[in-house]
């Protein structure tokens, strides 16, 4: 089972890597060793856990994966950058928590392992070992995270990224699933155009524009030939076939964004209270045991 998370990923091209990470890359595609998204969120899980050992001091090394997809006849990777990406979830946790309290959750050597790999990776520390030829500064590309995550729950202003004719689904036991997938340029103006409307609207401090913002700024650091997907992991297990069947959140949240633009804040907060209730029920599931 995999985690009962969703994702926002970036697929890019291999032209948008330095040259030695794209002959990794190729390398790890001709082996056919990508890994298909079903599979995927369980992996990271699994590796995660192994990993940090009993106890959870330790995060050494975790493998350099990364899914794929075709565009055309353009095959892109999105990374997985899993350790930073732990070291990351570790200070999130952390964050807000009294220290006696987050101390029990995640150890303090753990904290301190996870400072350090952030710390190296902004500071441009060489995280690629010898698969950079003559070490040196990492780009900013470098240091981009390809995969965005958010438990139990998508968050609604994901939806403004993509349309709901983008959906791809399946609801088949072996491989059931959600997921939008649409081209960069697409993701960025609808990005922008939520955006500003936003700011005219809601305003330019408010935490959702601003949380918008944060994403639409992050999709600015990619290749433009990038594809953005969408993926509802392992929710698609907490909801039944009938609500994935008549999940159409991307309309509603257009709707909210066209209502707002024309000035009808009624039906904009209307639409949108009806759109947090259908995911509160999912969130909710967190605390059914």
């Amino acid at each position: 089972m995999p985690p009962f998370a969703s994702y926002l990923r970036v697929y890019e091209p291999l032209i948008a890597f330095e040259r030695a990470r794209q002959q990794h890359w190729r390398r790890y595609l001709a082996a056919n060793r990508a890994v298909p998204q079903a599979l995927g969120p369980a992996r990271q899980r699994r590796t995660v856990l192994e990993a940090l050992g009993a106890g959870w001091t330790k995060l050494p090394e975790l493998p350099d994966e990364a899914y794929s997809v075709t565009d055309g006849e353009v095959t892109l990777v999105c990374p997985w950058d899993l350790r930073v990406q732990v070291a990351q979830g570790v200070l999130s946790a952390r964050r807000g928590v009294p220290a006696a309290l987050a101390d029990a959750f995640v150890p303090p050597a753990l904290t301190a392992v996870a400072e350090r790999v952030v710390a190296d990776w902004r500071t441009a520390a060489d995280p690629l070992g010898d698969l950079r030829t003559g070490g040196g500064a990492l780009t900013e590309h470098d240091q981009l995270l390809h995969e965005l995550v958010s438990g139990w729950v998508v968050p609604a202003r994901w939806f403004a990224f993509v349309e709901y004719d983008e959906r791809r689904a399946g609801l088949a036991p072996t491989e059931r699933h959600v997921r939008y997938r649409t081209s960069m340029a697409r993701a960025r103006r609808r990005a922008h155009r939520a955006l500003a409307v936003m700011r005219r609207t809601v305003g330019e401090h408010a935490p959702m524009t601003l949380a918008v913002e944060n994403d639409a700024r992050w999709l600015e650091k990619f290749h433009p030939r990038s594809v953005v997907e969408l993926d509802y992991g392992g929710l698609v297990y907490l909801m039944g076939d009938r609500e994935l069947l008549d999940d159409d959140s991307p309309r509603v949240v257009a709707d909210t964004l066209a209502a707002l633009a024309r000035g009808d804040t009624d039906a904009a907060g209307e639409l949108y209270s009806d759109l947090l209730e259908r995911w509160r029920k999912v969130q909710l599931r967190e605390r059914r045991n």
